[in-house]
């Protein structure tokens, strides 16, 4: 029940964010051949980034917690650990959809 909480959570902030990146038009930016190539490829070695480094804190934080540290308390883990989950959820339907696209492309008849 609390990944459907923290999915539709997620869903209205994609969405708010949706329409204010589409209420404020931006000056077209000037293409770069050799500089946009990489963008798609580093955009996604960073998001795997944050879900590593999110997935890292977690852990840190639920070994503090278990250890008896203090200043580590109960809701500050469960909230890492959800956090986590749902970064970790997102990028595994992320390579899903990129997977089933590419499989698309590739029956595509020449």
């Amino acid at each position: 029940m609390t990944q459907g909480v923290e999915f539709n959570r997620l869903m209205l902030q994609m969405r708010s964010m949706q329409v204010e990146a589409m209420g404020k038009p931006q000056a077209p930016a000037q293409i770069d051949r050799n500089v946009n190539e990489s963008a798609f490829g580093d955009m996604l070695s960073q998001a795997v980034d944050r879900v590593n480094q999110l997935q890292k804190t977690t852990s840190g934080l639920q070994a503090g917690y278990e250890r008896g540290e203090p200043g580590i308390d109960l809701t500050e883990v469960m909230i890492a650990s959800q956090k986590s989950s749902v970064a970790f959820q997102a990028a595994t339907q992320v390579r899903n959809k990129l997977i089933t696209a590419y499989e698309d492309i590739m029956k595509m008849p020449i």
